[in-house]
């Protein structure tokens, strides 16, 4: 008894990806080739610039941006600390 169950896991460890792998298998479609053009024709000359774009605007990575102030509060309010505080007296 002990035998035809280790004998049944061990057939269902082997029969069921191959059962998976088969039926992967049967349902994928087969590739065709990818269709080229017989002949590219490119427009002939070339586009002159237009005064507008011999400057372009900078990127992100170009544009300066402040720091901003530095608190010893938590969560990053803007909440003076008492002690930088001027005295009354």
């Amino acid at each position: 008894m002990v035998f035809s169950r280790r004998l049944a896991a061990l057939a269902a460890v082997v029969l069921i990806p191959l059962g998976i792998a088969a039926t992967s298998f049967a349902l994928t479609d087969s590739p065709r080739e990818p269709e080229v053009p017989a002949k590219v024709e490119l427009e002939s000359g070339s586009p002159t610039p237009s005064p507008s774009a011999t400057r372009p605007e900078p990127t992100p990575s170009d544009q300066v941006v402040s720091r901003p102030p530095v608190t010893d509060a938590i969560g990053g309010s803007s909440i003076a600390h008492p002690a930088d505080a001027p005295s009354m007296a």
